[in-house]
């Protein structure tokens, strides 16, 4: 998966096209994003300055949000971060969430004009982390109609939904993983076994408790079994108060929508790196055999013999793969698949 951003790439090119424009541009264009994320971008010859943009994107949770359209905290996080150049409209327009009315005259000529434009593309990212932010930012509520103990879930991705559980003074984030290659699930339950070492450790004592199970844990009874069937286990955050106090709050939740992101970038990286560690000794075998076999042939004939060190090479190839063995064991300690490393030698 591909990692959240802050701010779209496409839309911000395309504010600062027109906003860089010497004439009056007619533009009416669609602009589909990771996630079913959807902006319209309009702009009128006749009305240069007004140009209008539309987002839709699916909502974290049908359960916990509005059916339709924006909560006030939602709304209340995109004023504080739009500038006096951006009007939000009501009603939306028909098919999105939000709506905005931007005036360039009123964007500053200088060097702020980039930093506008960009905090006006990262709209969506804003509508996204204020709705997990609105479930975390009172975890200490004692409040019981919203379903205390109850999964929501949230699905920001069609393929990779996680769930938040309300607890007392406590909420509980826990994600399903799935992997397509049975070697990425070996990476990726050492890196989870090597997490929860390291969390349980008097270092990480302030972070999120974290867990790693292969099977559900007991809060996701009842769930639907196609959302608990997974080959990569459950990895469980508990996030208590002292988590999302103050600035914290976003870095807990921009930490949370990027997890899945986080793990599989973790797995690409150290398949790569196995792959290269192999590659180097599988070429260092070869020159051993390609050194052998030219000394094979400068040998000198003896009384009509000539003397094969074919034993002599075994001997040394024994001894060279040995000490690869415990070189990649020695170097790749600190990382959880050093085990895969050394079973992937024996095995060729």
């Amino acid at each position: 998966m591909a990692s959240f951003e802050r701010v779209s790439p496409a839309l911000k090119e395309i504010l600062l096209k027109l906003y860089r424009a010497e004439k009056p541009v007619e533009i009416d264009h669609h602009l589909y994003e990771f996630g079913s994320v959807e902006y319209h971008v309009q702009s009128s010859a006749a009305d240069p300055q007004n140009n209008y943009l539309s987002i839709s994107t699916p909502l974290l949770s049908q359960g916990a949000m509005p059916s339709y359209g924006l909560s006030s905290y939602s709304t209340q996080m995109v004023k504080q971060v739009c500038s006096d150049a951006v009007e939000i409209v009501e009603p939306a327009k028909e098919g999105y969430q939000l709506t905005l009315k931007i005036n360039f005259a009123k964007i500053p000529r200088g060097k702020d004009y980039f930093k506008v434009i960009t905090q006006i593309s990262s709209v969506q990212a804003v509508i996204l982390c204020s709705q997990l932010k609105e479930m975390l930012r009172n975890v200490n509520s004692q409040d019981t109609s919203q379903g205390k103990n109850k999964p929501i879930k949230l699905v920001y991705h069609p393929r990779e939904p996680f769930y938040v559980i309300r607890q007392p003074q406590k909420i509980t984030a826990v994600f399903p993983l799935r992997f397509k290659e049975h070697s990425d699930v070996i990476i990726a339950t050492a890196f989870f076994q090597e997490l929860m070492d390291v969390g349980s450790s008097e270092k990480w004592a302030k972070a999120p408790p974290c867990t790693w199970s292969p099977i559900p844990p007991p809060e996701l009874r009842g769930e639907p079994l196609e959302d608990l069937s997974t080959n990569g286990g459950f990895v469980s955050f508990e996030i208590s108060s002292r988590h999302v106090e103050d600035k914290k709050l976003d870095k807990t939740v921009w930490s949370l929508l990027n997890f899945y992101a986080y793990v599989k970038k973790h797995v690409k990286c150290t398949r790569g790196f196995i792959q290269r560690r192999m590659q180097k000794r599988l070429e260092s075998l070869v020159e051993v055999l390609h050194k052998e076999k030219l000394e094979e042939k400068e040998d000198v004939k003896f009384k009509g013999k000539v003397f094969r060190p074919f034993m002599l090479l075994q001997t040394k190839l024994k001894k060279r793969t040995r000490a690869s063995s415990i070189l990649l064991h020695t170097e790749a300690s600190d990382d959880a698949s050093y085990v895969f490393i050394n079973s992937g030698l024996r095995n060729s």
